[in-house]
């Protein structure tokens, strides 16, 4: 193996799914919040398409995303065979969220009774984000799909209860943006 490409198993393959994109995504912004010194692209190629920094030229753990031993750990994951449109709707919905990220703050905000903002575990804050991005930018996907969605993915990458909670925010949230006209669904059956 070259010190610079960590490689992928070359037997068996993944195809990509908008739910692996899904999770992707909350993993890389999971990762964006907390690392203080590596950038978007860094983080996104790390997460999505397993480049990894890995060579002696990132001897500065700084820079290093992964130390070497890390990696070896990871090394029995499957690639993911990513589609161009993927690709595309993880980029969308990344910079989506990154784009209304304090409008989604205020939401949680507003509508999590009896919650403050830092009793709210960061990835149910991400999760619930991500479907207040769909709801708001993607007039493909139906109302109930970015909900079942985060539901999903908190079943995946939260605790017990989190289903819940992000379930009753996020229908209080959609019906507050449907009843200020704010979602904006193309087709027959999307808004339900």
């Amino acid at each position: 193996m070259q010190k610079d490409v960590f490689t992928l198993s070359t037997l068996k393959k993944i195809k990509g799914s908008r739910r692996l994109v899904r999770e992707k995504i909350l993993q890389i912004i999971f990762t964006l919040e907390l690392s203080q010194n590596s950038s978007l692209d860094d983080i996104f190629n790390h997460i999505f398409f397993r480049i990894f920094k890995f060579d002696e030229s990132y001897d500065n753990s700084s820079e290093r995303i992964l130390k070497p031993d890390e990696i070896a750990e990871l090394e029995a994951d499957l690639a993911i065979d990513w589609s161009d449109e993927d690709k595309e709707f993880a980029i969308s919905l990344l910079h989506g969220y990154l784009e209304i990220k304090e409008r989604i703050a205020d939401y949680i905000s507003v509508f999590s009774r009896n919650w403050e903002m830092n009793r709210i575990a960061n990835t149910d804050r991400i999760i619930i984000g991500l479907a207040i991005t769909e709801l708001l930018k993607f007039p493909e996907i139906p109302i109930k799909v970015s909900i079942n969605e985060a539901i999903e993915l908190s079943k995946s990458f939260s605790t017990e209860k989190s289903s819940n909670f992000i379930n009753g925010l996020l229908d209080s949230v959609k019906n507050y943006l449907l009843e200020q006209d704010l979602i904006h669904k193309e087709g027959r059956g999307l808004i339900e």
